[in-house]
């Protein structure tokens, strides 16, 4: 069983190819400085061209869903559906965030990943590492870095752009006790949404490509100012 994963949910987006005999085959990242679109397409040639694959020999495509950045979202869910349509090959969806969590697997503490959401709030969600996977102590939101002092409390692992800008707020939380990841650790990784693709895969756990829409969480500025002007 070979996926591929692609994980476009934050700025520094990504590919990766892992097969279930040998582990993982392939990775890179994308720092984004204009659009997915003008990159995305390269880096997958470019992974399996480094892999020694075409695209007929992937049996499954991964796609990170979100929440994360709307454009990018878009490009990466449509680029996996085109895939799918083009080789009559399956597609799972991975949220975003509970990817990410997997930077963390057998840590003791609650893990809250968080990315940036702008106006003052971030994308955010809590797991709890139990039983081999995580387990959801709060489903992903939009919510403002000082609501979480109800939710948090003692060690907490944070790891994210949203950490990483909100991090004195943080530090000031009533009854948490804040451990941040190091940089390399706090951002989504494309070889977890391969991985949680090919676990998913094997149970034949397969979304509908036609139906899949991203996980968006909050409404988009587009749809804010047309309710708006109605």
């Amino acid at each position: 069983m070979r996926t591929l994963g692609v994980e476009t949910s934050t700025m520094l987006g990504g590919i990766a190819i892992m097969d279930d005999e040998k582990g993982l085959i392939a990775e890179i990242r994308l720092n984004i400085k204009t659009t997915h679109s003008e990159r995305l397409m390269t880096g997958i040639n470019l992974v399996l061209r480094q892999a020694g694959m075409k695209i007929a020999d992937i049996d499954a495509f991964g796609i990170a869903t979100g929440p994360g950045s709307f454009t990018g979202l878009r490009i990466g869910l449509s680029t996996v559906k085109g895939f799918s349509y083009a080789t009559g090959k399956p597609v799972i969806s991975i949220p975003t965030l509970e990817a990410f969590a997997w930077n963390f697997p057998y840590t003791k503490h609650p893990v809250c990943v968080m990315l940036d959401a702008r106006k003052g709030e971030v994308y955010a969600a809590v797991f709890l590492w139990k039983d081999r996977d995580f387990e959801r102590v709060m489903e992903a939101r939009s919510i403002k870095v000082d609501e979480l002092a109800d939710i948090l409390k003692g060690p907490v692992v944070f790891a994210g752009e949203g950490a990483v800008i909100y991090r004195e707020s943080l530090e000031g939380l009533a009854h948490a006790q804040p451990i941040f990841a190091p940089p390399q650790w706090s951002v989504p990784s494309p070889s977890n949404i391969a991985y949680l693709a090919m676990k998913k895969a094997q149970k034949r756990e397969f979304s509908d490509p036609l139906g899949l829409t991203p996980l968006y969480v909050r409404k988009s500025e587009a749809e804010v100012k047309l309710q708006g002007g109605s």
